[in-house]
C-alpha cells in the first residue's frame, strides 16, 4: 500500500463530525510528569500563570474531573499507551520485571501507524520496554527520569548528548520531527516533558520567579495521620522527612545560583518555576501548529501522568488515591470538530485518552480494550449519552519508594472506597460531597453501611469486567526500603 492509498483508505473510514469534515486528525500528545490538575492559571491557580495551558483550555475543552487509575509515573505511561488498566498491560511499577510492558500488547500508535500514519515519540519515556515495535517510525527519548540540564537522550541509532535546559531540548525536537515529517500523511506526535517532576531544577530564565511571593499552605498542611490506617501511616511521604527540605542532598549539579535549600516556600515556587518552561515550550509547538496552518486539523491532548501532593496532610509525591493524587489536569483541543468550553459534570480518566484517539482517527476499537476506558466524543459531541457513573483505581508497588501500600479502590461522583489489600488489611470510605478534603473515614460507620456494600461490589464487578486475576491479599506490609526515590 502505497502512502497515497493509505491516506485514502484512512479518510474514508473516517466518521466525519462537522459537515465537510473529511480527512483524518493530526494528533498530538502532551504529557507532563506530577502535574497537579490545578497547577495552571485557566484552572484558578492564583499564582502560577500558564498563558499557554490556557490558550489551549480556551481553545478547546478542559475536564475538571479527570483522573489517573494508577497514580504512579510508568504504570500511568503504559495505560496512555494502551488504553489499559495496569493489571492488564504489565508495567505496574516504576522498576524491575514489573516495568516492561507484556509482550504483544497494543499500543493507539502501533494502530495509527498501521493505518497510514507518521508516529512519533519523543521526551520522557519510562518503560523499560523501548519503543522500538511500539509503533513508532521515530523516536528520541530519556533515559529513566533524565537530566534537567544538558540531558541524554537514546535514539533508534544511539545516545546523544545535549546541551541545555531539559524541556527546550524535548520541545525542539518535537518540533524538528514537526518540520521533517513525511509531508504525504497524518501525523501523531508524543512529546512528553520532564518537568514537574522532582529534583525541581528551572531554568535560570525562570530561577528568580516568585521570590516575593509567599505561597499558602494548604488548610490540611498540619492534619496528621493518626487515624489513618497502617499502611498510610507508614509510607515515606512527609515534606520533614524529605534530604533536601532538610538541608541536605541538593544536587551538585545544580547551577550555583539555585544551589539553595529545600523548604516549603522553594518546593512549591520550584515546582512552579520549571512549569513555567513547560508552557513556553507547549506555546513554541502551538505556534508552529499555527504558522504552517495545521491547528485545526490537529487533536491535542495535554495531561499529566498523575497528580502530586503540595502539602496536603504534610505530604508530597503522590501513589495514593487521595485527591491531590489522583487529580490530573486534561485539555483537549480539535478546532475541526470539537466546540470549547468546560466540562465539570463527567468523570474521564487516563484510559481514556487511547480509546478516544482512536475514535476521532476512524480506527474501531481492539475488543481487548473494551471496559478498561471509553472515547470522549459522545462528551465532546454534547449528544447526552450516558456516561461512566465510576472507575476503578489500582496501585500494586510495594515494597518501593515511599512505602505507599498496595491497594484498589473506586470513586463515584460522591464517594470513594480504598481496599488496602496487605496485612493489616484496612479499608477507607470518604464522603466526597460532605468532606472533600477527606478529612474522616466513614467505614465503620453504621450510616453508611449501604455505601460500603454497594461500592464494595462495584469494585468487584470492575475487576470482573477487566479481568485483574492479581491478588496479594495477605501480603504483609514490608518496612521502607526505597527511601525518596521516584
Amino acid at each position: 500500500m502505497t502512502r497515497r492509498t493509505a491516506l485514502g483508505a484512512l479518510a474514508a473510514g473516517f466518521p466525519a463530525i462537522v459537515k465537510g469534515q473529511k480527512k483524518p486528525p493530526n494528533v498530538i500528545f502532551i504529557m507532563t510528569d506530577d502535574q497537579r490538575w490545578d497547577a495552571m492559571s485557566c484552572a484558578g491557580n492564583k499564582i502560577l500563570k500558564t498563558p499557554n495551558m490556557d490558550r489551549l483550555a480556551a481553545g478547546g475543552v478542559r475536564f475538571t474531573e479527570a483522573f489517573a487509575t494508577n497514580p504512579l509515573c510508568s504504570p500511568s505511561r503504559g495505560t496512555i499507551l494502551t488504553g489499559l488498566h495496569t493489571h492488564a498491560h504489565g508495567v505496574t511499577t516504576n522498576g524491575g520485571k514489573s516495568h516492561h510492558l507484556k509482550p504483544g500488547v497494543v499500543t493507539y500508535p502501533q494502530l495509527l501507524q498501521k493505518a497510514g500514519y507518521y508516529s512519533a515519540m519523543i521526551g520522557k519515556w519510562h518503560i523499560a520496554t523501548l519503543p522500538t515495535g511500539l509503533g513508532f517510525d521515530h523516536w528520541c527519548i530519556l533515559p529513566g527520569q533524565g537530566a534537567y540540564h544538558d540531558p541524554a537522550m537514546i535514539t533508534q541509532t544511539g545516545r546523544i548528548q545535549f546541551r541545555g535546559y531539559c524541556d527546550d531540548v524535548i520541545a525542539d525536537q518535537a518540533l524538528e520531527t514537526l518540520r521533517s515529517r513525511p509531508k504525504d500523511k497524518p501525523f501523531s506526535l508524543i512529546c512528553n516533558f520532564k518537568a514537574p517532576h522532582r529534583a525541581w531544577e528551572p531554568p535560570e530564565r525562570f530561577a528568580k520567579m516568585y521570590e516575593d511571593i509567599a505561597i499558602p499552605e494548604p488548610s490540611t498542611f498540619n492534619t496528621g495521620l493518626e487515624d489513618r490506617p497502617a499502611g498510610i501511616r507508614g509510607t515515606d511521604m512527609q515534606i520533614a522527612d524529605m534530604p533536601d527540605f532538610r538541608k541536605r542532598g541538593v544536587p551538585a549539579a545544580l547551577p550555583k545560583s539555585l544551589r539553595k535549600p529545600l523548604n516549603y516556600q522553594t518546593f512549591v515556587k520550584n515546582y512552579y518555576r520549571v512549569l513555567l518552561g513547560v508552557d513556553e515550550n507547549l506555546g513554541r509547538i502551538l505556534d508552529f501548529l499555527d504558522r504552517q496552518k495545521l491547528a485545526e486539523d490537529t487533536l491535542i491532548v495535554y495531561t499529566g501522568d498523575n497528580g502530586f501532593f503540595m502539602g496536603e496532610y504534610g505530604m508530597f509525591d503522590k501513589r495514593l488515591m487521595y485527591e491531590p493524587s489522583i487529580r490530573i489536569p486534561m485539555l483537549l483541543r480539535y478546532p475541526a470538530g470539537v466546540k470549547p468550553g468546560v466540562d465539570s459534570e463527567h468523570m474521564v480518566v487516563n484510559n481514556d485518552v487511547a480509546h478516544t484517539v482512536l475514535d476521532y482517527c476512524g480506527i474501531k476499537r481492539p475488543a481487548h480494550m473494551e471496559h478498561h476506558g471509553e472515547s470522549w466524543r459522545p462528551l465532546l459531541e454534547r449528544n447526552g449519552a450516558a456516561w461512566r457513573d465510576s472507575w476503578m483505581y489500582e496501585y500494586f508497588e510495594h515494597p518501593g519508594a515511599h512505602c505507599a501500600p498496595i491497594a484498589r479502590g473506586v470513586r463515584t461522583k460522591t464517594h470513594k472506597l480504598i481496599h488496602y489489600i496487605q496485612q493489616p488489611q484496612a479499608h477507607e470510605l470518604f464522603d466526597l460531597s460532605r468532606d472533600p478534603e477527606e478529612r474522616k473515614s466513614y467505614y465503620d460507620d453504621p450510616a453508611y453501611k449501604t455505601q460500603v456494600a454497594e461500592l464494595t461490589a462495584r469494585l468487584e464487578r470492575w475487576r470482573g469486567a477487566t479481568k485483574d486475576d492479581r491478588s496479594q491479599d495477605g501480603t504483609p506490609t514490608l518496612p521502607c526500603t526505597g527511601r525518596m526515590a521516584g
